[in-house]
């Protein structure tokens, strides 16, 4: 009507100016002035009374019921309906509603689920893996302790372990801005054999200065490893930042290298008890309450963030990363790399045990405890027991077996000069091509590479050199084209050898049947 109003304000050859300017027909214009004519007044309304399509809503009142039931959760509804195995998408409903007879168009699904106050949700991760009755009380213990450890200017620090990271050219999750076209290419497989090391982040955050120290380990993830951590933390930045302490709290979680059932873990606190002065107090959260560790999200969320969608293509590239991660609040962090070796399976005996002096609290006091200076406490054994019990040992066996006639199937002149003409095809690759190793020599390479081609595992390689089995295996991937380019290609050995002692007992076994066969003769 408002249309056929300003239509009869302008008179002869109104209708067709304002139809033009208003985008609609001249017919619509005409029934308006009919309207007007007639004497109707505007109600409001643009269609006359009665006019569109009813709802589907309305035309099928099971409609909705039986969008909703389809809709139900499993243990809500049948446990065994159409839609149980699949993804609930707007189309796949409408399929499902066309099945029982009920055609509708993914638009009025949504416009349904909309009304009755359905909305697009992800998982909700707020249940606890194991729920302990006394999960709040120990969460109270932990905030009052650090409360009082802060205000006598104590240092208080909260510790854990990163997930490990593999070294090479290996995708990291997350997005970063990049020129159009060009994306940093990786790896297409997550293969432990394509890495060069494992990265294992032991991370110290310091609650009252704000700040992080990141030690990268690239052995393995032990007790041992976890109290080196905080010998070096304390040497180089507690000591100085806490000059006048005489104690240091720790929380940590429940599980992993600093457990608080391990007794590796409270023995090395032990030993830094006594090597600092410092009278160590431990608490650990409670089970399956790791995410609320402090360090996880003053620390670690930060390290993520920092490194995302950056392949860690070298230990150099992983600690530059860490160091710079810093927050609005002050946040800084430090890294380090140890390369020492952390060898599983130390066990602590009952004498051992006994002899720590350790002071349960009287709330929980397996999760909570006080480990004072104590003078004259037995050393952590270095290595389990076994080949690997003497610290000299190792070098000494993994030398003499690397080499020996019985694995390499040469005689050291021979294995000599095998290693003298690899090692100068070697020297004729570019820089960058060449295998390298921080531990060992070339000449050391080429014997792995050897004992590979025999059909030694590489885990055993690695053993008798003492590094990781990854980066060994990266290592005799580099060299042995080389070696079957040059024409050697042994037999392998005849035993079939799976752990160190069955190594030793295959050498020194037929090394005395030998010498028992030329003594015969």
């Amino acid at each position: 009507m408002l249309y056929a109003a300003e239509a009869r304000q302008l008179g002869h050859g109104g209708i067709a100016a304002v139809a033009r300017a208003a985008g609609v027909s001249k017919g619509c214009v005409s029934r308006g002035l009919a309207e007007l004519d007639a004497g109707r007044a505007p109600d409001g309304r643009v269609r006359r009374p009665g006019a569109g399509r009813p709802a589907l809503s309305e035309k099928d009142p099971g409609l909705g019921p039986a969008l909703l039931a389809l809709v139900e959760d499993t243990t809500q509804g049948d446990p065994i309906g159409p839609l149980t195995w699949t993804t609930k998408s707007l189309r796949r409903l409408a399929d499902e509603l066309a099945a029982q007879g009920r055609k509708v168009g993914r638009d009025t699904v949504a416009a349904l689920l909309k009304a009755a106050g359905f909305s697009l949700r992800g998982n909700a991760r707020v249940l606890a893996g194991s729920h302990h009755p006394d999960r709040d009380a120990q969460f109270r213990h932990i905030n009052d302790t650090v409360k009082t450890f802060l205000d006598g200017g104590d240092p208080v620090i909260s510790v854990d372990t990163k997930k490990k990271e593999q070294i090479g050219l290996f995708g990291q999750a997350g997005r970063e801005w990049r020129p159009p076209g060009a994306p940093v290419k990786v790896l297409d497989h997550d293969f432990p054999t394509h890495a060069t090391g494992t990265a294992i982040p032991y991370g110290i955050y310091d609650v009252a200065r704000n700040t992080g120290y990141v030690v990268i380990g690239t052995d393995h993830d032990t007790a041992a490893f976890a109290v080196a951590c905080l010998r070096r933390w304390w040497k180089e930045e507690g000591r100085s930042a806490y000059p006048s302490a005489t104690r240091l709290l720790i929380t940590a979680d429940g599980g992993g290298s600093n457990s608080s059932r391990a007794k590796t873990w409270k023995a090395n606190l032990a030993l830094l008890a006594s090597e600092t002065g410092l009278e160590i107090t431990v608490c650990h959260l409670p089970p399956g309450t790791s995410k609320w560790n402090r360090v996880e999200h003053r620390l670690f969320s930060f390290i993520s963030m920092n490194w995302r969608a950056r392949p860690l293509t070298s230990y150099d590239v992983a600690l530059n990363l860490i160091s710079s991660s810093t927050t609005r609040t002050g946040l800084t962090v430090t890294a380090r790399l140890d390369t020492s070796s952390y060898p599983t399976g130390i066990d602590i005996s009952q004498q051992h045990a006994a002899a720590l002096a350790i002071h349960p609290d009287a709330f929980h006091g397996e999760w909570n405890y006080t480990i004072p200076p104590q003078p004259g406490i037995p050393d952590v054994p270095l290595h389990p027991p076994g080949p690997r019990s003497h610290p000299g040992h190792a070098h000494t066996f993994g030398a003499t077996l690397a080499t020996h006639p019985l694995l390499t199937g040469l005689d050291r002149h021979d294995l000599d000069r095998l290693a003298a003409d690899i090692r100068d095809r070697l020297d004729a690759l570019p820089p960058k091509q060449r295998p390298r190793h921080r531990k060992l020599t070339t000449e050391n390479i080429i014997w792995a590479t050897v004992l590979d081609q025999r059909g030694l595992s590489c885990s055993l390689t690695a053993y008798l050199f003492r590094i990781g089995e990854n980066q060994m295996r990266a290592l005799i991937k580099q060299v042995r084209p080389l070696l079957e380019d040059h024409g050697h290609r042994p037999k392998p050995i005849p035993a079939r050898l799976i752990d160190p002692s069955a190594l030793a007992s295959y050498v020194m076994h037929a090394t005395s049947q030998a010498s028992e066969h030329d003594t015969t003769h």
